[in-house]
């Protein structure tokens, strides 16, 4: 992950430890994943037995373990991170530098 934004130089890590919070939205990713993956089992399969239902549920989160991780930290980033940010950067830097 970048140090800060090519273009507009906002911080992607706006302070030490600020990814922390970021462990709890992905929780809610997983368990909306395991909520999921589990339905489509019942559904799709009828009741299987239990190691069905974990095996599923495993590749799945952790085949998408690397999505979880962008993700979460985006949405941190995105809802508690922007203290910093200049929304006109990215036009100005797309226009030619100059104020409008």
């Amino acid at each position: 992950m970048p140090v800060a934004c090519p273009v507009c130089g906002l911080a992607f890590e706006p302070e030490p430890g600020f990814y922390i919070g970021a462990m709890y939205i992905s929780y809610v990713f997983t368990t909306g994943i395991v909520l999921l993956v589990g339905l489509l089992v019942y559904h799709l399969l009828g009741d299987p037995d239990t190691w069905v239902y974990v095996a599923s549920v495993t590749v799945a989160v952790v085949g998408l373990l690397p999505v979880l991780l962008r993700y979460s930290r985006t949405v941190m980033l995105y809802f508690f991170g922007n203290a910093g940010y200049d929304p006109h950067a990215t036009r100005r830097a797309w226009h030619g530098g100059g104020d409008e």
